[in-house]
């Protein structure tokens, strides 16, 4: 999971461990940001986030707000906005996650300002630096740290207006197993979801998973960012069951979820690049065709790859593997 608490920046062929020899830098400002991530050209640089958590601007009249990328969403409260969002604002727009009424958090963010692997500040809309604008919301923290991230406080009202509940369906098998629970998330044809959850119900049984919980809401298209989820209006299918605490149980687990994510696009579906850790390659290629020039572009903009998590270096290897075709 993509966090703004933390960001490990490096030059390339560093070793990671020495990173965390050094104390982290706390930062407050773009500018200490900026001088964090210049260094972190010449040494391995672990960078607290966790400082950028205030409100810069209150834009009355256009009725925008300024908050730094580490802020909660209960900042936004004493303007009126209860966003149940988990993480902070950085977090969710890095991933641009659904917001009160499933659409994307883009159709809420007026402009972002993040620094660059080179340590440049830049400020992105959808007028000035679209193409970064729509690189960098969904982009898995990699084209940039964002600094702030400038919210429309009316779209987010006219969103919370719209919730609906998440319609948690019966499930026959409420077995009691020990364990750690899993969760996995499915995007569904609204027109197929019957379909997929029999499919999930039917797979449980074969696997003798023991499926908890499944909840359904529904989630809005998008069309302003690269590497977009929300192609089409989707039902988000959640799944929560139950997993053993041994190494093998985990592996089969992981199989479980591949398959799951086989009915899904059997059935015309999908899944959020963000929450689907266990994907094949040619799962991540058939929803997301667009996923290596992604990766292309973010080489552009950061050549020797100082911004990296768990989820890039997992894209890029599946990617770099030779593909293997049927005999």
């Amino acid at each position: 999971m993509l966090t703004m608490s933390a960001t490990l920046t490096f030059p390339r062929n560093v070793n990671l461990q020495s990173a965390a020899d050094h104390p982290a830098i706390l930062v407050h400002s773009a500018d200490e940001l900026r001088k964090a991530l210049r260094a972190a050209r010449e040494r391995a640089v672990t960078v607290d986030l966790s400082g950028l958590n205030r409100l810069l601007r209150l834009d009355g009249s256009r009725r925008l707000v300024e908050l730094q990328a580490a802020a909660p969403w209960s900042a936004l409260q004493q303007h009126g906005v209860a966003v149940a969002v988990q993480g902070t604002i950085g977090d969710a727009v890095s991933v641009n996650g659904p917001g009160p009424d499933g659409t994307p958090l883009v159709s809420h963010v007026e402009a972002i300002t993040l620094v660059t692997p080179d340590g440049e500040v830049r400020r992105a809309d959808r007028r000035a630096n679209p193409e970064l604008f729509a690189l960098a919301i969904g982009g898995q923290g990699l084209l940039g740290v964002l600094y702030s991230v400038t919210l429309r406080l009316d779209s987010l009202l006219r969103s919370m207006k719209r919730v609906e509940e998440p319609a948690v369906l019966d499930v026959a098998d409420r077995c009691s197993r020990s364990g750690a629970t899993r969760t996995v998330e499915l995007l569904a044809a609204p027109e197929r979801l019957d379909s997929v959850v029999a499919d999930a119900r039917k797979l449980a049984g074969e696997r003798r998973i023991g499926l908890q919980r499944v909840a359904v809401r529904r989630l809005q298209p998008e069309h302003e960012t690269f590497l977009r989820w929300a192609t089409r209006e989707w039902a988000e299918v959640r799944l929560e069951y139950r997993v053993g605490d041994t190494l093998g149980a985990w592996v089969h687990a992981a199989e479980i979820e591949r398959l799951l994510l086989d009915l899904a696009l059997a059935n015309g579906g999908s899944f959020r690049i963000d929450a689907s850790p266990n994907a094949s390659r040619d799962q991540l290629e058939r929803c997301y065709p667009q996923l290596a020039d992604f990766i292309a572009q973010k080489k552009r903009i950061d050549p020797a790859e100082r911004l990296q998590n768990a989820w890039y270096r997992r894209a890029a290897a599946q990617l770099r593997a030779p593909q293997l075709r049927p005999l």
